[in-house]
């Protein structure tokens, strides 16, 4: 996806931040209900990215499409991608798949629950367990000629494949289990495992936002570093795995990079940024 149809992902994926907060499987579940009614209709997915229509007449028929058949934040999210521009059809489904896997992978990072040591389970914690849950799912299915033969079988009913599939890894968590069942019952074109390991990418890439690297210039002591983890994790507003390394070209300061933000107070980077000024 490239181009016009990336800006509306990138926008979208942005308003749906609002959302994640509070997402629920269900959520999840009625958006992927929503694309496997736009998989099943070309004329629909044509009229829904159509250049010549009208942003409000497409998010109206969206409406009126899921209207009654999902709660009102599917339908306001559907409505919002069919009102975006899209460069091609296809499109908008991939876009409202990847915002189905975003709410899973939300409700796993969003959980508290205690873990076997008694100790809180971390957003990163539960993502990883996601993750692992998802590759342990791949390395089953590739292991076995007869699984995959038997989870690609036409004759073989839904039920009967999402059984089997969960059967490969009975003690995953319950956000694997909605993923892998979507990989299995809609795989949209690709073979389930490279499904499943788009769902692993996107799973990844929301465990980065819990990773703190930070460079300094010259090591810190233990007390430096305890302050370092308080800040942090009062910024971002959440327990975040810090790693630390030492790079004596930053001269002083600090850089910190969670996610795809970075934070650069180094005197190398104010230095850079001066010189930036002054050529301009």
């Amino acid at each position: 996806m490239a181009g016009v149809s990336s800006e509306s992902l990138t926008a979208a994926l942005g308003d749906l931040e609002a959302v994640l907060p509070s997402a629920t499987l269900t959520l999840a579940q009625e958006l992927f209900g929503v694309l496997a009614t736009l998989d099943s209709s070309a004329g629909l997915r044509r009229a829904l990215t159509d250049p010549a229509r009208r942003g409000t007449e497409k998010s109206a028929l969206a409406s009126n499409l899921v209207k009654g058949k999902v709660g009102t934040t599917a339908e306001s999210i559907v409505a919002k991608l069919a009102a975006s521009r899209w460069a091609d059809a296809r499109d908008i489904g991939d876009a409202l798949e990847t915002l189905a896997a975003t709410v899973v992978i939300a409700v796993a990072e969003n959980r508290t629950a205690p873990a076997l040591s008694g100790s809180p389970v971390s957003g990163y914690n539960a993502l990883e367990q996601l993750e692992n849950d998802l590759f342990s799912f791949n390395q089953a299915v590739a292991s076995s000629h007869e699984v995959q033969r038997a989870l690609t079988e036409p004759q073989a009913s839904v039920a009967a494949r999402t059984t089997l599939a969960r059967r490969l890894v009975p003690g995953a968590c319950e956000e694997a289990k909605v993923l892998i069942d979507q990989a299995v019952t809609n795989p949209r074109g690709l073979k389930t495992t490279k499904l499943i390991e788009r769902f692993a990418h996107l799973a990844a890439a929301r465990q980065r936002r819990w990773i703190a690297n930070v460079t300094v210039s010259r090591p810190l002591d233990a007390a430096r570093v305890e302050r370092l983890q308080r800040g942090l994790n009062s910024l971002y507003g959440r327990e975040l795995k810090v790693n630390i390394s030492v790079d004596p070209t930053l001269i002083g300061g600090v850089r910190v990079q969670v996610g795809d933000e970075v934070v650069d107070a180094s005197v190398t980077a104010r230095l850079g940024e001066l010189r930036r000024q002054l050529a301009g």
